[in-house]
C-alpha cells in the first residue's frame, strides 16, 4: 500500500491539537485562543469522550493513536476542583476549557519556601471567572496554608498562560516562562510584532484564501486579549537544558518548537516524570501553522525535530500532557506522530502534480467543511506540510501573475 493509499485509511486519528484531518468530524471551537481544538470523531462523541476513551480496533484497525500500545495508569482525571497524586510529590489539576476541547491539565509539584513545604505551580488555565473559582477552591482545600514558590508557564496560549497575571499577583509566586513566549504573549494581547489580524488575512491572501472563504475570514477577530486579561510585567527566564531543584529533585528544561516559539517541557530522572505540555499528546497531536510574523517559517520541521529530543528518555517515562490522560508509552507515542505527518507530507506531494496554493490543498487534508475557526488553523497547518516539503527540495514554488504562492513537484 502506498503512502496515500495508507493516509487515507488510516481515517487520521491525530489532529494537530484540534483539526482531526479527514474522516474526524466535529466542531472545532476557538483554537487560536485554546492553541487548538479537538474535532470529535463522531457526532454522538463528546470532546471528553474523543480524548479519553479507548477507539474501536473494529471501526479503525490502523488507526494512527493505536491506543492499546499507551498504558494509562489513571483511567480518570481528577473532579473540578480537586489534585490527584500521579507520582511523589506531582499532583494532578485539571481545569476547564470553554472549547470544543474542554479542559487543560496542570501540575502541582510539592516545593519548599524559605525551609518550609510550598509549591511550584506548572501552567494556570484560562483567564476567566470559572478557573479563577476553581483556583480559590484549591487554595482552600487540597493546598492550603502552604506558599506557591513559583508558576512556570510553558507556553503563551492562553489555556496555559491566561491566568498568569493573577497568580502572581494572588500568591507572590516568582514567574518563570521562556523568553520567546512571554514577548509572544504580550504582542499577542497588543497584536504587534506582527501578529496583528491584518497581517494573517494579507498571508493567507498570499497563500490563496479567496471569496467566501476570505470575507469569513475577515470577519474572525482575534481575542487573545479576552483570554489572558492580564500579563506580568516581568519574568524570570526558563532556558534549555537549565535544571530546576524543585521539592528536592532535579527537572531539567527540554525546549520544543514549531507549536509555539520556545515550549517548555520539564523532565525527572529521578522520579521517571516528562511534563510534556502540548509537545505530546495521547490522542491528538499539536497544532503546527506557520504565522504571519514568520511568514518563511518551516515549524514542522522544527516539530519533527523536537520530538527527537524526547525520544532518548527512558521507555518506562511517565509523560504529562495538557490534553488527555497521563500515559506511558512515550517512544511509542512520538513515531506515531511522526509516521502521521510523514503520511500527510507525502499525500501533499502527490496533490501538487499540478500547481497548488495552500487555500487550494485544504481538501486533501480537510474533507468536510470548515468553519470560520476551523479555516484559521486549516491555513496554517497546509502552509506548514507545504513550507516542509518546499524547504527539503520536494516541491518548487512560484508566485503568479495573481500574487499568489503556489507549489508543485519538482
Amino acid at each position: 500500500m502506498g503512502h496515500v493509499e495508507l493516509a487515507r485509511e488510516l481515517g487520521d486519528a491525530v489532529g494537530l491539537c484540534g483539526l482531526v484531518h479527514r474522516r474526524n468530524a466535529g466542531a472545532l471551537s476557538d483554537g487560536f485562543v485554546a492553541g487548538g481544538a479537538i474535532i470529535c470523531e463522531n457526532s454522538h462523541l463528546s470532546p471528553r469522550e474523543a480524548l479519553d476513551s479507548t477507539p474501536s480496533s473494529s471501526r479503525h484497525p490502523k488507526r494512527v493513536t493505536r491506543e492499546s500500545i499507551l498504558e494509562y495508569p489513571h483511567a480518570a482525571p481528577p473532579a473540578p476542583g480537586e489534585t490527584l497524586q500521579v507520582a511523589p510529590g506531582v499532583h494532578w489539576l485539571r481545569m476547564p476549557l470553554p472549547f470544543a476541547l474542554d479542559h487543560i491539565n496542570l501540575w502541582l509539584l510539592e516545593d519548599e519556601l524559605n525551609g518550609n513545604a510550598g509549591w511550584t505551580f506548572i501552567d494556570c488555565g484560562i483567564g476567566d471567572g470559572a478557573t479563577r473559582a476553581l483556583w480559590e477552591r484549591i487554595f482552600a482545600g487540597p493546598i492550603a496554608g502552604r506558599p506557591v514558590r513559583r508558576l512556570v508557564v510553558t507556553h503563551h496560549h492562553p489555556d496555559h498562560a491566561g491566568l498568569a497575571w493573577w497568580l502572581v499577583e494572588r500568591t507572590g509566586a516568582e514567574f518563570w516562562m521562556p523568553q520567546a513566549e512571554y514577548f509572544a504573549a504580550h504582542a499577542m494581547r497588543e497584536g504587534s510584532a506582527g501578529f496583528g489580524f491584518d497581517n494573517v488575512v494579507a498571508m493567507f491572501v498570499r497563500n490563496g484564501l479567496a471569496g467566501e472563504k476570505l470575507e469569513l475570514m475577515k470577519q474572525r477577530r482575534t481575542n487573545y486579549r479576552s483570554r489572558v486579561p492580564g500579563f506580568p510585567s516581568g519574568y524570570r527566564r526558563l532556558m534549555d537544558a537549565q535544571t530546576h531543584r524543585i521539592g528536592g529533585r532535579d527537572w531539567r528544561v527540554i525546549m520544543g518548537y514549531g507549536h509555539a516559539p520556545e515550549h517548555a517541557a520539564l523532565y525527572c530522572e529521578e522520579l521517571g516524570v516528562l511534563i510534556s505540555g502540548d509537545m505530546v499528546l495521547p490522542r491528538i497531536s499539536t497544532n503546527v501553522s506557520v504565522w504571519a510574523n514568520e511568514p518563511e517559517g518551516n515549524p514542522l520541521a522544527l516539530f519533527l525535530d523536537s520530538l527527537s529530543r524526547y525520544a532518548g528518555l527512558p521507555a518506562t517515562t511517565l509523560t504529562l500532557p495538557s490534553h488527555g490522560l497521563p500515559f506511558r508509552g512515550l517512544r511509542e507515542r512520538i513515531e506515531q506522530l511522526k509516521e502521521h505527518h510523514r503520511l500527510r507530507l507525502a499525500e501533499l506531494h502527490e496533490a501538487c502534480e499540478t500547481p497548488k496554493a495552500a487555500a487550494d490543498v485544504l481538501d486533501t487534508l480537510f474533507r468536510r467543511k470548515l468553519d470560520t475557526h476551523q479555516l484559521f488553523f486549516a491555513m496554517g497547518e497546509a502552509m506548514a506540510h507545504l513550507h516542509l516539503l518546499h524547504f527539503d527540495g520536494r516541491l518548487k514554488r512560484s508566485v503568479g501573475a495573481d500574487g499568489v504562492v503556489r507549489y508543485a513537484q519538482n
